[in-house]
């Protein structure tokens, strides 16, 4: 007789305090084509660190990598949510188009990023954010033409 067990685990996305969390940043370089880096991010306070902190981070982290020096020449300037931990992907494999109201963070133009943590935002463990440049963003989202 076999014995049924029953038991729920929680997500790993909520086994992580949101003073510890864990994020993936995709650094765009090129939009048509699709020239993207993961740079993962550990324990990061996601109650304390607004976007324009982490936007800074980031380019630190660009500037004294070995491994990112082909994504120093782009002047970044915006963060926004590609995906959630256990939520939908996009179907486009460089940018999410998705809600660019809700879901952009910070970009060359908004002071948004000045006010609120991450946390207040919605960023929660495991959240994939995008790094691009806005201006790119732009005119790839009028012309999603991807080049080889």
């Amino acid at each position: 007789m076999a014995t049924e067990i029953t038991v729920e685990e929680p997500l790993t996305s909520n086994t992580r305090p949101a003073t510890d969390a864990l994020i993936t940043v995709r650094i765009i370089k090129s939009f048509p084509y699709r020239n993207v880096k993961n740079h993962i991010i550990h324990s990061i306070n996601l109650k304390e660190t607004t976007p324009k902190q982490l936007l800074e981070q980031i380019k630190t982290i660009i500037q004294t990598t070995g491994g990112l020096r082909p994504y120093r020449s782009v002047d970044y300037d915006s963060i926004k949510i590609y995906s959630k931990a256990h939520g939908s992907k996009s179907m486009n494999l460089v940018i999410n188009f998705d809600d660019d109201e809700g879901w952009v963070l910070i970009n060359n133009d908004d002071k948004r990023g000045d006010k609120k943590s991450l946390y207040e935002l919605g960023i929660e463990n495991e959240t994939e954010l995008s790094l691009f440049k806005w201006d790119d963003y732009v005119a790839f989202k009028a012309n999603p033409e991807e080049k080889w």
